[in-house]
C-alpha cells in the first residue's frame, strides 16, 4: 500500500483516452449504478480523467486526491460543477458519517489499501452504498500499470473489503485488471 503518488509532471499522462481499454466509461457507470441524485467520491481522483466519466451523472462528485497539484491541473483542465476537490487521504476523508451514497476508484487500490482506508470508507459511506474498485491485477501481465508486486488479485481486494464489513456483489479478474463491487 502507498507505494508512490504518480509523478504531477507526467499528469498529461493521465488524460490518455487509451486509459478506457482498462476500464471504460460504460464500465464504471454500470459498475457504480446510482441516480442522477446520488453523492459520490473518486478515490485517488487525479486529474479527473474518471471523474468526468461519474460527475455528469450524480448530484455531486468529490475528487478526492493525496495531491493538491493534481486539483491544480484539474482545475486547469476545467473543473465540472458538480465536481468538489478534496485532498486527503482514503485513511482520513473529511466526510461525514454515511455521507456518500456511492465512491469509486481506478487504478488506485493498492495505493490505499489498507485497514483504516477500508474503515473510512465503511464509515463515510451509507448502508447500502456501494464502492467500485477497478485497479492492476497481481495475475495480469504487469505490462501497464506499478509492479506487480505493489497490485492486490481480486479475490484479495474482495477478502479486504469483507472483512471491514461490506458486502461483496462482484470480485472478477480480466486480462490486466480487476473489478470488485462492494456495498457497506
Amino acid at each position: 500500500m502507498g507505494y508512490h503518488t504518480f509523478d504531477i509532471e507526467r499528469a498529461d499522462a493521465l488524460e490518455d483516452v487509451e486509459r478506457f481499454q482498462y476500464c471504460s466509461a460504460e464500465t464504471l457507470r454500470a459498475a457504480l449504478a446510482v441516480p442522477e441524485s446520488a453523492t459520490v467520491a473518486d478515490l485517488g481522483s487525479g486529474t479527473g480523467f474518471y471523474t468526468d466519466v461519474i460527475a455528469p451523472h450524480v448530484t455531486q462528485c468529490y475528487a478526492v486526491d493525496v495531491q493538491a497539484e493534481m486539483h491544480d491541473a484539474y482545475r486547469e483542465k476545467g473543473l465540472p460543477a458538480s465536481v468538489g476537490p478534496v485532498t486527503a487521504e482514503v485513511a482520513d476523508l473529511p466526510f461525514e458519517t454515511d455521507a456518500l451514497d456511492a465512491a469509486f476508484s481506478t487504478m488506485t487500490f493498492h495505493e490505499y489499501a489498507s485497514e483504516p482506508a477500508l474503515a473510512e470508507l465503511a464509515r463515510v459511506v451509507r448502508p447500502g452504498g456501494r464502492v467500485v474498485t477497478v485497479d492492476w491485477s497481481r495475475h495480469g501481465p504487469g505490462e501497464a500499470g506499478p509492479p506487480r508486486e505493489e497490485r492486490f488479485g481480486a479475490g484479495e481486494a474482495a477478502t479486504f473489503f469483507a472483512d471491514a464489513g461490506f458486502s461483496v456483489e462482484r470480485a472478477e479478474e480480466r486480462i490486466e485488471t480487476m473489478v470488485m463491487v462492494a456495498r457497506s
